[in-house]
């Protein structure tokens, strides 16, 4: 069973998201990213009415910027993927979902306290530098279906 379809570009394109996002925090902050990239992709409502796939998802612009900061930055996300992530990544496009990302939409490192909310959307839990949130309740039923 897969979670969403993807291709071979999709797995190497996810895996340098996830590098470059979270390679600091290790296997399980990589997969914990590659989780939200999946959970926005699958959920039809708020902020992602129009994403379908990988690609819409990181290319994603909201308010006139990238909605992933290592698109704009270019950093790390531009280097080619490599084996290790892009099994992270498919791990992710398989089957992975775990707490605090499970069924979150939204993630950032606030470089101090996790707020209880990020733009109205509450906080579900910590990894590391990362504060993750998942939808309102009664507001985005497709965020928590497989």
């Amino acid at each position: 069973m897969t979670r969403i379809k993807y291709t071979d570009n999709d797995v190497a394109l996810m895996a340098r998201m996830m590098r470059a996002e979270a390679e600091g925090e290790g296997r399980l902050g990589m997969l914990m990213v590659g989780n939200v990239i999946v959970n926005r992709a699958k959920a039809d409502c708020l902020d992602f009415k129009d994403v379908r796939t990988i690609n819409d998802v990181i290319y994603q612009v909201q308010g006139g910027n990238y909605s992933f900061e290592a698109v704009q930055k270019g950093n790390v996300f531009y280097n080619r993927a490599r084996s290790a992530e892009k099994k992270l990544a498919e791990q992710t496009l398989k089957y992975w979902r775990q707490h605090p990302s499970k069924y979150a939409l939204w993630y950032f490192n606030p470089y101090g306290e996790c707020p209880p909310t990020w733009y109205g959307q509450p906080f579900t839990g910590p990894y590391k530098q990362h504060c993750y949130y998942e939808p309102v309740a009664n507001t985005c039923e497709s965020a928590y279906r497989w």
